[in-house]
C-alpha cells in the first residue's frame, strides 16, 4: 500500500511538471505575438466590459472598444469611448476573457468626438483570477506606468515585458489630458490558453475547412498569389490590370471563365472590387481568398462552381487603391486606425471620385427633357470633368475606362467598418437633406440583391448582434437605401447605374476595417456564401439578343421594360442582360434607324435569365437614306408647306396679278391718249 501511495503521488508530480513544461512552452512561444482577443471585431460581448463608474450610458465600458465611432451629437445613445464619471486615479476599465489568458498587451485610443478632446496620457495594468484581488504588473518593484496617447485618434500600442495569465485585466488610467476627462477605447492582446472543457470557447468557435492562403498579403505578395492562381488553373483564369495608381503600382485584376479573353454572347459580365478605401483590407484578402476556392472547386469537381464559371464571366480586382493600403500594411492591423491609407497618394476618396450624374438627371426630368432630348440611361460625363485639371484619381480614370469597355451587368464593391449592404441612389434627392429614401427606378430588384447578399451572411441579419459603431441595421435585414444612410455625391454605385448597364452595389463587410490574420478564416466564413450566392443574381431576369433582318447583332439598342424609368442597351454583339426580379413584363427593343418591337417576357422564380430575342428591321426613311449615300448622292429635303401657308402663297400671287392687270389697263389708256 505504502508503495502504491508513492506510486500515485510520483504520477500526479510529473503530471504537474508536464502541465507547467506545457504552460511555459506556451508563454514563450506566442510571446509578443498574441493577437487582438476582439474588443473591435466584437468576440468580446458587452457583457464582458465593466468599468469602475461612467459618465452616462452612452459613454459606458460597452463603448470602450478600439476605433469604435460616436454619433454626431454628444448626447447620441452611441458614444464615442468609455469615460469615466469621476476624474481620479481609482478609475479602471475591466475585461472579462471567461478563461484563462496570457495577457501581452494594452492598445488605446483617445474618445472619438467632433467636439470633445478627451484621452489618456498613462495608465497601470492589474490582472486577477477572481476579481477580488488584483496584481499590478511590476518594473522590479516599482508599479509599471505605461505611457498612452498624445492625441485621441492614433492608436498606441505597450507591449508588457512579460506575458501574464489570468482571467481579467483592467486598465487604471494615471493621468489624462488636462483640458479633457479620463476616456478610452482599448483593445486587449492575449492568447487563449489550452481548455478543452471551456463550452464558452468552443461554442463560439468558427472553423473552416478550406485550405487556403489566410495572411495578409502587400502589394508583391498579391501578385504572386494571383500568378499562383493562374497557374493553377490556366484554362479558366487570366490576369490583366486595368491601369496604375498615383505612384505607379497596377491596378491588377483576375477573370474567371471558361474562355478567358473574350467576350462570349449570351453570358453576362460579373465583376467585384475591392480597396477602393485602402485601409479596408477585409474585401481584398475576401476576393483573394475568393478566387483561391474557386480555382480548387472548379478543379475538384463542384458542380456549383463549373456552372458559375462556365456560364459568367467573372472579374476580381481585389486593391483599388494599393497606395492606400500599404500605407496602412506598413503600420499594422492594429496601428493604422480609422483612417490611415483610406484615400489615394493625392488625398481623393475613389469611391466618390465619380461624376455627379444624379443632379444632370434629376435636373432634366425637371425639365422635360426625356426622353426627347436625354435619355433616362447612360448619362454622359460632362466636359470638365474629364480636363485634366478636373481633381480626379487616376484610379477612378481607370475604373470608369474599365467600366466603359466592359459591359458589366452586375457589381458588387467590398467596404469596410460596418455590416450592412448599401444600394443607390446615395445621393438625396432634396438639396441640403443629409438622410432621405431616395429609390433608383429599379428599386425592387436592388433590394432583392441587396438582401441576398445579407440574408447569406452568419451575422448581418441577426437581430441579437451588437451594432458596430452607431447604427443598428439588422432590424432592417442588413440592407439600406444608401442616401437614407448619409448622402454622398459621385459614388461609385450611381454612377455604375446611370453610366452604364451596371447594377452596382457595396457590402461593408465587417467591423473591423483591418482584422488581424488570425480573424481572416472567420471572416471567410461569414462572407463565402454571400459572395457566392450574389454573384449567382447575375443570371436573375432576361437576356437576349437584338437582331437585323440578316441577323446581325445590333449594339446600342434600346430595351425598355414597360413601368420603369430606366433602360439599358445591347453590348458590340447585340446581346444584353436586364436584371428583373420575377414576375411579366413588356419589353421594347429599338434602335436608330430600325423600327422597334415589343414583347412579353416573363421572368420565374427559378435561377435563370429568361431568353427574351429580338428581330428588328431597317425603316424606310433609314433605307432611303441607305441608298443614296451608297450611291454618292445626298436626299433632297424639301420645306414641308403647312395649308395656312399654301394659302397665303396663293394670295400673294392674287395680288401680283391684280397689280400687273392694273398696270396693262394703265399702259393701254395711256397709249390710246397718245395715239388721239
Amino acid at each position: 500500500v505504502h508503495i502504491l501511495n508513492c506510486s500515485l503521488l510520483l504520477c500526479h508530480f510529473i503530471k504537474l511538471l508536464t502541465n507547467a513544461w506545457t504552460l511555459a512552452q506556451e508563454l514563450c512561444s506566442c510571446a509578443e505575438k498574441c493577437p487582438p482577443m476582439g474588443l473591435e471585431t466584437l468576440k468580446i460581448d458587452d457583457f464582458q466590459l465593466h468599468a469602475s463608474t461612467t459618465k452616462r450610458y452612452g459613454l459606458g465600458a460597452h463603448r470602450g472598444r478600439l476605433n469604435i465611432q460616436a454619433g454626431l451629437y454628444e448626447d447620441d445613445l452611441y458614444d464615442g469611448a468609455w469615460c469615466a464619471g469621476r476624474d481620479d486615479p481609482l478609475q479602471w476599465f475591466e475585461v472579462d476573457a471567461r478563461r484563462l489568458t496570457k495577457f501581452t498587451g494594452v492598445i488605446t485610443q483617445g474618445r472619438s468626438s467632433l467636439w470633445s478632446s478627451d484621452w489618456v496620457t498613462s495608465y497601470k495594468v492589474m490582472v486577477s483570477n477572481d476579481s477580488h484581488t488584483w496584481v499590478t504588473l511590476k518594473n522590479g518593484t516599482e508599479d509599471l506606468i505605461f505611457r498612452a496617447n498624445r492625441e485621441k485618434e492614433i492608436p498606441v500600442r505597450n507591449i508588457f515585458p512579460a506575458p501574464v495569465v489570468a482571467r481579467y485585466i483592467r486598465v487604471n488610467p494615471r493621468s489624462w489630458f488636462n483640458s479633457g476627462s479620463i476616456c478610452m477605447r482599448v483593445e486587449i492582446l492575449g492568447c487563449p490558453m489550452p481548455d478543452p472543457n471551456n463550452y464558452y470557447h468552443r461554442r463560439n468557435e468558427v472553423i473552416t475547412t478550406d485550405d487556403l492562403d489566410f495572411r495578409h498579403h502587400g502589394y508583391k505578395e498579391m501578385r504572386q498569389l494571383m500568378k499562383v492562381v493562374n497557374e493553377m488553373c490556366p484554362n479558366i483564369t487570366r490576369i490583366y490590370n486595368i491601369g496604375k495608381s498615383h505612384s505607379g503600382l497596377k491596378l491588377y485584376a483576375i477573370e474567371i471563365s471558361d474562355n478567358p479573353g473574350e467576350h462570349e454572347v449570351g453570358e453576362p459580365e460579373f465583376r467585384y472590387t475591392a480597396g477602393s478605401h485602402g485601409n479596408e483590407v477585409l474585401g481584398r484578402e475576401l476576393l483573394l481568398l475568393l478566387m483561391q476556392f474557386m480555382c480548387l472547386e472548379y478543379l475538384s469537381g463542384n458542380q456549383r462552381i463549373r456552372h458559375l464559371v462556365e456560364e459568367t464571366r467573372i472579374h476580381l480586382l481585389p486593391s483599388v487603391n494599393p497606395d492606400g493600403y500599404e500605407k496602412a500594411f506598413e503600420v499594422g492591423s492594429e496601428l493604422s486606425g480609422w483612417s490611415l491609407g483610406r484615400w489615394s497618394n493625392d488625398g481623393i476618396d475613389i469611391h466618390h471620385n465619380f461624376p455627379d450624374l444624379n443632379s444632370i438627371l434629376w435636373e432634366a426630368e425637371a425639365k422635360k427633357w426625356i426622353p426627347r432630348k436625354m435619355f433616362n440611361h447612360h448619362v454622359p460625363i460632362p466636359e470638365w470633368y474629364q480636363s485634366k485639371n478636373a481633381s480626379v484619381a487616376v484610379e477612378t480614370r481607370a475604373l470608369i475606362a474599365w467600366m466603359e469597355k466592359m459591359p458589366f451587368a452586375l457589381g458588387g464593391n467590398l467596404q469596410g467598418g460596418e455590416l450592412v449592404v448599401t444600394f443607390p441612389y446615395d445621393k438625396t434627392r432634396s438639396q441640403g437633406v443629409t438622410r432621405e429614401q431616395t429609390p433608383t427606378p429599379d428599386d425592387h430588384v436592388f433590394r432583392w440583391l441587396a438582401f441576398s447578399y445579407a440574408s447569406t451572411h452568419r451575422l448581418m441579419t441577426d437581430a441579437n448582434r451588437r451594432v458596430c459603431h452607431t447604427e443598428d441595421f439588422a432590424k432592417e435585414d442588413g440592407t439600406i437605401n444608401g442616401a437614407s444612410w448619409h448622402t454622398a455625391a459621385g459614388s461609385m454605385n450611381d454612377f455604375s447605374y446611370l453610366h452604364t448597364n451596371c447594377f452596382e452595389l457595396s457590402m461593408y463587410v465587417g467591423c473591423d476595417k483591418f482584422p488581424h490574420e488570425s480573424e481572416l478564416p472567420e471572416e471567410w466564413e461569414n462572407n463565402r456564401e454571400s459572395l457566392l450566392v450574389f454573384m449567382e443574381q447575375v443570371h436573375r431576369g432576361i437576356k437576349g439578343v437584338v437582331r437585323d433582318l440578316q441577323g446581325r447583332g445590333i449594339p446600342n439598342a434600346i430595351i425598355s421594360v414597360e413601368g420603369i424609368s430606366h433602360d439599358i442597351r445591347t453590348a458590340a454583339d447585340g446581346d444584353y442582360w436586364r436584371l428583373l426580379n420575377p414576375g411579366e413584363y413588356r419589353i421594347t427593343a429599338r434602335a436608330e434607324g430600325y423600327s422597334l418591337s415589343s414583347k412579353k417576357c416573363e421572368v420565374g422564380y427559378e435561377m435563370g435569365a429568361t431568353r427574351c430575342d429580338f428581330t428588328i428591321g431597317r425603316t424606310n426613311l433609314s433605307r432611303i437614306k441607305e441608298i443614296m449615300e451608297k450611291f454618292n448622292k445626298q436626299p433632297i429635303r424639301l420645306p414641308i408647306r403647312q395649308p395656312q401657308a399654301r394659302r397665303s402663297r396663293e394670295r400673294q400671287c392674287n395680288m401680283v396679278l391684280i397689280i400687273k392687270k392694273t398696270v396693262f389697263s394703265w399702259y393701254t389708256f395711256t397709249f390710246r391718249i397718245n395715239s388721239n
